[in-house]
C-alpha cells in the first residue's frame, strides 16, 4: 500500500516537472520576440489614420467605449483588436501603438508598431478610394522605422531584432466589398481571377518583408464576408427581416483563403528564395467567425446580423458617432459596427488563433 502511494505519488510529480518544464518553454519562446509589427486595414490599425487626411477614422465615441477611461483611440471598435492580444500575450505591451502617432518613444518604439491603415488593401486602387495608406506605403513606413531602430540600436542589433520579430498582415476584405463588389473598375476580373490578382500583391508584399529581414510572418485569411452586417444590408430584399448571410460572397472568401493557403505553401517550397530561418503561418479567421455567428448561443452571444452601433445595418466610420444609439451589452454582439467585431469577437479570434502563433514563434 505505501508502495503504491510512494509511486502515485512520485508519478504526480514527474508529471508536473514535465508540465512546468513545457510552460517554461513556451515563456521563454515568447520572450525571444523581439518586437511585433503589423501591416494591413482597419481589423489591425489602432489609429494611423488618425493622422492622415482620411473620412475612414474612428477616433471619436462611439468607438472605444469598452476601452481604458472610454479613449475612442482610432480603433475601430468598442475595445481591443486582436493584435492588442497578441502583442500582450507574447509579453510585449498590452496595446500595439499605430506608427504614425508622434508621442512614441524609443522605448515604445522597439517592441513593435502597426502600420496599418483602416481601408486599405492589397489591389493598389484600394486605399485611393479612401485616401489611406495603401500596402507598398505602410512598406516604406517599416523601412523609415528600421532606420530609426539602426540610429538606437547598430546595424547588427537591429538585423537580428528583425529576425526574431513577429509580422502580422490582415487586409483583402476591403479589396471585395469596398472595391470589386461595389465599384465597376476591376469587373474585368472574373472573382477567380481577381483573388489571383491579389494573390500576386501578396506574394510580393511578403518577399519585400522577407528582404527587411522578416522570419516570422503570420497572414490572415478572409473572413466570411457574406455574414457582414453592411453585406447583409446591401444585399437583402427585406432589410429587416432578411437578414441571413449571404453565400456567394462567403463562398468568393472560401475559395480565396483556399487558394491563399496553396500559394504560401508553393512559396515556402521554393528553397532558393525563401531565406534561412523563414516561416508563414495562415491563420483561419473563416471558421472561428462563421461559427461564432451560426452557433452564437455557445459562445455567449445574442446578435449576430447587425452591429451594436446605430441599426447596426450600414453604420459604420463617420456613421458611428456620437449621435447614434449604441446597445447597452457589446459582448452580447458579434460586430460593433455593419463591418467591425467587438472586443469579445476579436478575444475570441485570438484564443483560436493562438496555438498557429505559438507553432510559429517556436519553429
Amino acid at each position: 500500500m505505501q508502495a503504491s502511494f510512494s509511486h502515485s505519488f512520485l508519478s504526480k510529480i514527474f508529471l508536473l516537472l514535465i508540465l512546468s518544464c513545457f510552460v517554461a518553454t513556451i515563456e521563454a519562446s515568447k520572450k525571444q520576440v523581439s518586437a511585433m509589427y503589423v501591416f494591413g486595414d482597419s481589423t489591425v490599425d489602432p489609429g494611423n489614420n488618425n493622422f492622415i487626411d482620411s473620412a475612414f477614422r474612428s477616433n471619436f465615441p462611439p468607438y472605444g467605449r469598452d476601452f481604458v477611461n472610454q479613449v475612442p483611440t482610432g480603433r475601430f471598435t468598442n475595445g481591443k483588436l486582436g493584435t492588442d492580444f497578441i502583442a500582450s500575450y507574447l509579453g510585449l505591451k498590452d496595446l500595439l501603438p499605430p506608427y504614425l502617432d508622434p508621442n512614441l518613444s524609443d522605448k515604445e518604439i522597439v517592441t513593435g508598431v502597426s502600420f496599418a491603415s483602416a481601408g486599405s488593401g492589397f489591389d493598389p486602387l484600394t486605399p485611393t478610394l479612401g485616401n489611406v495608406i495603401s500596402i507598398p506605403k505602410q512598406l516604406e513606413h517599416f523601412k523609415e522605422y528600421k532606420k530609426r531602430l539602426e540610429g538606437m540600436l547598430g546595424e547588427r542589433k537591429t538585423e537580428h531584432h528583425m529576425n526574431s520579430a513577429f509580422f502580422f498582415i490582415s487586409a483583402g476584405t476591403n479589396d471585395y466589398v469596398i472595391n470589386y463588389f461595389s465599384m465597376p473598375i476591376r469587373r474585368n476580373y472574373t472573382p477567380l481571377t481577381y483573388g489571383q490578382f491579389l494573390l500576386q500583391h501578396v506574394k510580393d508584399f511578403i518577399q519585400n518583408l522577407w528582404k527587411e529581414g522578416a522570419r516570422k510572418i503570420a497572414l490572415v485569411g478572409l473572413p466570411p464576408m457574406g455574414c457582414l452586417p453592411i453585406v447583409i444590408t446591401l444585399n437583402s430584399h427585406n432589410v429587416i427581416f432578411e437578414r441571413g448571410c449571404v453565400d456567394k460572397y462567403s463562398a468568393v472568401a472560401r475559395h480565396y483563403n483556399m487558394m491563399l493557403q496553396h500559394e504560401l505553401f508553393l512559396m515556402q517550397l521554393n528553397f532558393s528564395n525563401v531565406p534561412l530561418g523563414a516561416k508563414i503561418s495562415y491563420i483561419d479567421i473563416y471558421e472561428p467567425l462563421n461559427n461564432m455567428i451560426q452557433s452564437h448561443e455557445n459562445f455567449g452571444f445574442d446578435e449576430v446580423d447587425h452591429g451594436c452601433c446605430g441599426s447596426g445595418y450600414i453604420e459604420t466610420t463617420f456613421m458611428c458617432n456620437g449621435f447614434s444609439f449604441v446597445c447597452s451589452d457589446p459582448s452580447k454582439f458579434v460586430f460593433w459596427d455593419s463591418i467591425h467585431p467587438t472586443e469579445k469577437a476579436y478575444f475570441r479570434l485570438f484564443m483560436v488563433a493562438r496555438p498557429n502563433i505559438d507553432a510559429l514563434i517556436n519553429a
